[in-house]
């Protein structure tokens, strides 16, 4: 048959409309975004020990990089419009005490940075001291191995917590100069020292703040508006070893307190510390327990600098692995994170908590190698955007992962 014009006109016409309504039937399937966003990572293979930070709009990365299993080398990225930048490199070496759960940290205040590395200091194989190194602004290159710490003895020396101050830079560690062996054969225990250094390196003030603490714990600080505080894993004389803290008022430190009385008696240091944040002189903390046998994070609140603390609230509890990080989101509520153990691995979670007791879901960030080269995850808030650093382990070969978030992704019960 054959079509005249109109036919034609009216034919396409029809075509059209009716490949209109089929396409209406079917619609295309929107994919999800995802919550949590994997990014680029700056970390090139044979990376760990991730450390991140924040300071106004200014946000780094650090880690550790290996090569030929003997060269270390310290490296960093700075985050600009959501990306990590090019790797920059602080320094190398081969006689660094390299340690899963005790990692080099860096910082930055008003332009200027900070960051150190453990050296070994003898044969000996917990014989290290803290190093440190600074770049001061308007610097073009580090100015490396400098001593935090001048007692000279072959003991033991890190967990490391840095914080901006003023225009200083306020640090604290767990110091083994009285575990040296004396004539008499005895040893002393470990103890928690804090100091403030110059952006060019100096020790400005040093303190002696706990003569007894656990050995191996990670410490944690801030700045409150009556000064700094360091939280830390204490020891008591029957071995009770929960969460201390001490405080800077009016120039003076506090006696140490406990937060909270978990009671938790272990002849052996669990190596999981503690993490603070603060807000003014509201402060957060989080951390993980073993009392009871019953493994648990809590995290608890203060509106006074420390002086007191609420109730902890339980955030997990069953097969924990603990550390933690915790972060203000703003002045009622925080974001916790930490890990746990699920058949042969690990889950790095998050989740919102408000001082009333009220908590988002968990949200996953990612699975993770249940080991201890899996280390410490990371996380820091820069423009309403969670920021996720940990280390991946896929056999032998690990490397730094990072991640992000909006912290308006967390969704309520």
């Amino acid at each position: 048959m054959r079509l005249n014009s109109s036919s034609v006109v009216l034919f396409v016409v029809a075509s059209l409309l009716m490949g209109c309504k089929e396409e209406s039937k079917t619609p295309k399937a929107e994919v999800p975004v995802a919550v949590v966003q994997e990014i680029k990572s700056p970390a090139a293979a044979s990376s760990a020990l991730p450390h991140l930070m924040s300071n106004k709009d200014v946000a780094l990365l650090s880690w550790v990089e290996t090569s030929n299993d003997t060269i270390s080398t310290m490296r960093f990225s700075e985050l600009i419009d959501g990306e990590w930048q090019e790797a920059q490199n602080v320094l190398s070496g081969t006689d660094w005490f390299v340690n899963w759960a005790d990692y080099p940290m860096i910082t930055e205040n008003n332009g200027s940075l900070w960051s150190h590395i453990l050296k070994k200091s003898t044969e000996g194989t917990y014989s290290y001291v803290i190093k440190i190194n600074v770049k001061p602004k308007g610097a073009t290159v580090w100015k490396t191995d400098m001593p935090l710490h001048t007692d000279g003895t072959p003991t033991e020396h890190g967990f490391v917590s840095i914080v901006p101050y003023n225009n200083n830079f306020f640090v604290n560690w767990l110091d083994g100069r009285n575990t040296e062996e004396n004539e008499v054969g005895e040893r002393g225990a470990m103890t928690l020292r804090a100091g403030v250094v110059s952006v060019t390196g100096e020790l400005l003030q040093e303190y002696e703040l706990d003569a007894r603490t656990c050995d191996c714990c990670q410490t944690t600080s801030a700045i409150t508006d009556n000064g700094p505080v360091v939280i830390y894993r204490d020891r008591s004389d029957n071995e009770i070893r929960d969460i201390s803290i001490v405080r800077q008022v009016e120039g003076e430190w506090s006696a140490p307190k406990v937060i909270h009385e978990d009671d938790w008696q272990i002849k052996g240091c669990p190596v999981n510390g503690p993490k603070v944040d603060a807000l003014g002189n509201s402060l957060v903390v989080a951390w993980f327990t073993g009392a009871s046998k019953k493994q648990k994070v809590q995290i608890a609140f203060s509106s006074d600098g420390g002086a007191e603390f609420t109730k902890p609230i339980i955030v997990a509890e069953g097969a924990i692995m603990g550390r933690v990080d915790v972060l203000w989101m703003d002045e009622d509520q925080a974001v916790v994170s930490w890990m746990e153990a699920s058949d042969k691995t690990a889950l790095f979670k998050a989740m919102i908590v408000h001082k009333d007791g009220t908590t988002s879901k968990k949200q996953l960030i990612t699975e993770m190698a249940d080991s201890r080269k899996s280390g410490f995850p990371q996380m820091e808030i820069v423009e309403e955007t969670l920021y996720f650093a940990w280390t991946e382990q896929v056999g032998s070969v690990t490397q730094v992962r990072t991640a992000k978030m909006s912290i308006d992704a967390f969704s309520f019960n």
